[in-house]
């Protein structure tokens, strides 16, 4: 494998590996998933008729995978532009697929609501006026994966046009672009403490895209959450952080928790496993950042087969070709 192809699957294996290992876990306050589970040290089912994740078992993914991967899918098939209503009708279709297989992990409340006012006739201009969730971040990676860190205008583009339909408030838009971009400099080489300043200066930029709605200096969430990772560990990131499904606080955490990690995917997981609230999408954010950084040499080899096989992953070909998307982009 190609360096960058190694860490192209490394982001994805990433979203997929940090999902599962959250996915008992989310929307469970810290001291639930200590009585329920003691610390999360491994893939484990649910506990029974859990509120979001009943009916999903060990080691099997969430919405941030599938949308990740829908995500994928919508960029490779139309590299030059992006489709607002098909993304919407891509979103729905999954949604309904999901109730169709009895599982209660649904769109989010920023992404439901825009769809519901997209068919109602809202132009797709506005529909995400009002989104500053985490929807947009949790499947941002295939964006970072196919975009150049060196242009980090472009990259942002490419971000706000992903985030236009669900959350095109400045607050998603900034939190997505710092993972984006952390990914791309992975890509390209970068560690993780390399690729720091150049996902601060994406947030910056993209704090400046979209409605003016919500936190509007995620730069400054990610920095101090990353100093209080160094200063005083998980306690001080959740404090400085929070867990919740605020792009402002569950990003700044991800970024948190890959430093906690020293930048490793496997570690990362059980962190944001245990970190209580948006578990998976903590997870699913921190291991793609953490899966780019580092490289897919970096995640166990048992636990990558697990959760691969446990989905029916596929994620060799999704790689190849956003790379192949990345380097058109160069070419063109």
């Amino acid at each position: 494998m190609t360096e960058r192809f190694d860490r192209a699957l490394g982001a994805l294996a990433g979203v997929a590996l940090g999902d599962a290992m959250g996915m008992p876990a989310q929307t469970l306050p810290r001291a639930q998933i200590r009585a329920a589970y003691g610390r999360i040290t491994d893939f484990i089912d649910p506990f029974p008729d859990h509120p979001v994740s009943h009916g999903l078992r060990a080691a099997q993914v969430t919405d941030d995978t599938e949308q990740t991967l829908l995500l994928a899918d919508l960029l490779l098939e139309n590299p030059d532009g992006f489709d607002d209503h098909r993304w919407a009708r891509a979103l729905l279709d999954w949604e309904a697929d999901v109730r169709a297989r009895g599982l209660r992990d649904l769109l989010g409340p920023s992404s439901k609501a825009a769809l519901d006012a997209l068919l109602a006739g809202t132009p797709a201009s506005e529909t995400g006026r009002g989104g500053t969730t985490n929807g947009a971040a949790m499947r941002i990676a295939p964006v970072g994966i196919a975009c150049h860190s060196q242009d980090i205008e472009a990259l942002v583009a490419k971000v706000a046009e992903a985030c236009r339909v669900t959350h095109a408030t400045r607050e998603a838009i900034a939190a997505a672009s710092a993972v984006a971009m952390a990914v791309s400099c992975g890509i390209d080489g970068a560690d993780f403490e390399a690729a720091l300043p150049a996902a601060r200066e994406a947030a910056r930029i993209g704090g400046t895209r979209g409605y003016p709605v919500g936190e509007e200096d995620m730069a400054g969430r990610i920095a101090r959450a990353v100093e209080a990772a160094d200063s005083g560990g998980e306690e001080a990131l959740l404090r400085a952080a929070g867990n919740s499904v605020a792009s402002r606080e569950s990003v700044a955490a991800a970024f948190g928790i890959v430093r906690l990690a020293q930048g490793d995917p496997w570690q990362a997981a059980l962190l944001a496993a245990n970190f209580g609230d948006d578990t998976d999408t903590i997870g699913a954010i921190a291991c793609a950042m953490a899966g780019a950084c580092a490289g897919i040499d970096a995640f166990p080899a048992d636990k990558l087969a697990q959760v691969t096989e446990a989905n029916g992953l596929q994620l060799g070909p999704v790689a190849q070709g956003l790379l192949e998307l990345r380097a058109q982009r160069a070419s063109g």
